[in-house]
């Protein structure tokens, strides 16, 4: 997510109430949804291949910007510390998406059996498989930055994570929805991840490589990619607006299911954490490399998952709103796990 208005802690204004935010967008979406519904239903016509034009292009905006952070130079230095980052690809390919989708069966299809129905609970498990098999690309970064982490190493867990996605992410997923009874469309799975992950990494590393060629390094990093700042937020809240609208009705008539739903995402967002934490510190590695591998697991590429699930199960499924729970318990789930790495910095090295 980009920044607009850095604090002095460290992360911006706009990132450090993004629940506020999401939680305005709501309202206001529900609010069309429930009494504008000539709004969405007008938005409905302009989809291809199940895919909404309208929320395609603001998701564009949302990951373009994040993807100029991508340095791909920095794999070279990927033997350095390779233990740092064996937890990490672990922890977020091997551990999190089946933990996820282990405790988001025990409580969809358990715990709240007799108060969510079965075909809703699907749809929700199916939204919490999307956010287990999308480790964060880009919040990190500013989670790294408040734990004093490593910044180079966290650009290196990042840029192998993007590429770990490309290959791993539609298999985990197609295979946790296939045990799950859950029908994929195989190829709208496919041309998701083409839209949404390699076609922004693609135009952010060719952006990065002719303006860096041209303008210099110094001129990307600190005055091109803070241009988006605003780009991003924007892009976000208004595709959150026009989910929250399509799904009004549905959150009337179910508002509990929005805390149901979010139980479950904090439990797993503090269990990964402490996963890759421990082994961290375990492991003996430097609470600079320890902190943002705890961080990158534990935090979600939200965008991504929400950009999925509506274009495999629609605006109007349980899957979306369910990524969507996932952006609005980020920021303050993640500003916990923050305080506890700054106060537990005694227990490395």
């Amino acid at each position: 997510m980009g920044s607009t208005g850095k604090s002095s802690s460290g992360i911006g204004f706009f990132e450090k109430y993004l629940t506020v935010w999401v939680l305005l967008c709501m309202v206001v979406g529900v609010l069309v949804g429930v009494f504008l519904p000539g709004i969405p239903n007008f938005l409905s016509q302009f989809e291809y291949a199940n895919v909404s034009i309208p929320v395609a292009v603001l998701i564009w905006l949302m990951i373009y910007p994040m993807m100029l952070k991508v340095d791909f130079h920095s794999i070279r230095k990927v033997g350095q510390n390779p233990r740092g980052l064996v937890v990490t690809w672990v922890t977020n390919w091997l551990i999190k998406p089946f933990t996820m989708y282990g405790i988001a069966i025990f409580f969809f299809y358990v715990v709240y059996r007799s108060i969510i129905p079965r075909d809703l609970a699907r749809q929700y498990l199916a939204g919490a498989v999307l956010l287990g098999a999308a480790p964060c690309t880009a919040m990190v970064f500013v989670w790294s930055h408040l734990t004093k982490g490593n910044p180079a190493y966290t650009l290196v867990q990042v840029a192998t994570n993007d590429l770990i996605i490309l290959a791993a992410f539609v298999p985990i997923v197609g295979l946790l929805l296939g045990i799950s009874g859950i029908a994929i469309p195989w190829m709208t799975l496919f041309l998701s991840v083409i839209l949404f992950v390699v076609i922004p990494l693609g135009a952010g590393w060719l952006s990065r490589v002719i303006i860096t060629k041209n303008r210099g390094l110094d001129y990307f990093e600190n005055t091109f990619i803070p241009k988006f700042g605003n780009v991003t937020i924007t892009g976000l809240l208004l595709t959150l607006v026009i989910i929250f609208s399509f799904q009004g009705q549905t959150i009337v008539d179910n508002p509990l299911n929005i805390v149901l739903i979010a139980i479950p995402l904090i439990i797993q967002t503090f269990f990964i954490f402490f996963v890759a934490y421990l082994w961290a510190r375990a492991w003996k590695l430097p609470h600079d490399v320890a902190a943002p591998a705890g961080m990158i697991g534990a935090s979600n590429f939200f965008e991504l998952a929400v950009a999925v699930a509506i274009s495999v199960f629609g605006l109007s499924s349980g899957a979306t709103i369910a990524t969507v729970v996932g952006v609005l318990v980020e920021v303050p789930v993640m500003l916990t796990l923050v305080k506890i790495a700054n106060n537990t910095k005694r227990w490395f090295s």
